[in-house]
């Protein structure tokens, strides 16, 4: 246990992937987090806002806009470390995330004192994300901006000490140099929290959902491809001629959180039903929900489609797990790296609209099929993605170690 330490955390969206670390730690330990201004809070902790004192120059080179943005966010960082360095505030560990360069200058104030860097995406133009799809092509100088982005992140890879990545293909992707001080160590699904029920139901929008009817739901945080949202509308059709009686619940916003922006009053969701008209008093576009309400559309759901970019992993996809809910997951990393096909999930051609769709109606008539294949989904996770028996426990020692 670690006890009567100050700790330190940095991410602009507060908490972030530090959510359970910073509930396992505020009771026993002094707890501040630098973030951006939010209404979030958590008992214990100690929040420190800032922002970046100005926005990007305009006339700066396009390749250097995201390096410049991400040392105006380390610089908004640096100056909130030095004024708590004069308030004789002393860290005995920091943990951060580097996506956003927050943690560049961290070693250059508190040069003594360890820092635990959380290493999510080193970008590429060839292997991973950039150039799968066809459909949405990149520019062919992204490989350069691509390259002045990762200069942030090796950055905070040279002056970290060590550093944690969610996957073993999220860590692959880490120059070979820095991969041995890059720990594999997700953040953990909570099972005593998220998992199946005997008598599921969720009412939302004024429609209740339950096992009356075959649902089949699809999450992601905004409708996009990255995600698959394209192909997965695409499937749609086919899903609701083969199976009429089935409703698709889809769970997202309309923004952008990977990937190409549309241009100003467009969303990739409009594009996409414009493209694939469906009937929405069968496919029910829910917007962002609450965890909760989130959680208990798992329960309900007959068959969960995940699909994705190689690119990172997103939770909800061990939560389905989680909740015995049938995976539909894309033959892509790296889900392969956690559903392995018949035996825990299902995995399809990410661009074929066709083996998805007749995938999802198999599973849909013939439930019981895929029943141990359900549970095997959640024996997975609970052995190796447990928050509170594997994961959690691997962080906590891991910072222990780096104190001591």
């Amino acid at each position: 246990m670690i006890q009567n330490k100050t700790i330190l955390f940095i991410h602009q969206n507060f908490p972030g992937q530090f959510l359970h670390l910073c509930r396992a730690l505020a009771e026993h330990n002094r707890l501040f987090f630098i973030t951006k201004p939010t209404h979030n809070r958590l008992p214990g902790v100690r929040l420190v806002e800032y922002k970046p004192h100005r926005a990007p120059s305009p006339k700066i080179h396009n390749y250097l806009r995201t390096t410049e943005d991400g040392i105006l966010h380390g610089q908004g960082v640096a100056r909130l470390l030095i004024q708590m360095q004069k308030e004789n505030v002393r860290p005995d560990i920091i943990v951060g995330h580097s996506g956003w360069g927050e943690t560049q200058f961290v070693k250059d104030i508190f040069p003594d004192v360890p820092l635990l860097s959380y290493i999510e995406f080193y970008y590429s133009a060839t292997g991973a994300d950039v150039g799968f799809d066809p459909e949405f092509p990149s520019q062919p100088e992204l490989k350069f901006q691509l390259r002045c982005r990762n200069q942030m992140i090796l950055s905070c890879l040279e002056s970290t000490d060590l550093g944690l990545s969610p996957t073993r293909w999220q860590h692959s992707r880490i120059p070979s140099v820095f991969q041995p001080k890059v720990k594999v160590i997700h953040d953990g699904v909570d099972t005593d929290q998220i998992g199946p029920a005997a008598s599921p139901s969720v009412t939302l929008e004024g429609r209740t959902y339950d096992k009356s009817a075959p649902v089949v739901t699809y999450v992601a945080r905004n409708i996009e491809p990255y995600r698959g949202s394209h192909i997965f509308m695409r499937a749609v059709g086919r899903i609701l001629e083969k199976k009429p009686d089935a409703r698709i619940v889809i769970v997202g916003g309309d923004g952008v959180s990977y990937g190409a922006r549309l241009p100003e009053g467009e969303t990739y969701k409009a594009r996409f039903l414009r493209e694939n008209p469906v009937d929405e008093t069968r496919v029910h576009f829910v917007g962002r929900v609450e965890y909760d309400v989130f959680k208990a559309l798992l329960q309900v759901s007959d068959a969960h489609v995940y699909l994705t970019y190689p690119f990172v992993l997103s939770w909800s996809m061990l939560e389905s797990m989680a909740s015995e809910c049938l995976l539909i997951g894309s033959r892509t990393a790296p889900v392969e790296e956690v559903v392995r096909h018949g035996e825990n999930g299902l995995l399809v051609d990410f661009f074929d609209p066709r083996e998805i769709a007749d995938t999802v109606v198999d599973a849909l008539r013939s439930p019981e099929t895929y029943r141990e294949m359900r549970r095997e989904a959640r024996r997975t996770i609970v052995r190796d993605y447990d928050l509170k028996r594997v994961c959690l426990p691997a962080q906590l020692s891991l910072m222990k170690r780096m104190l001591g």
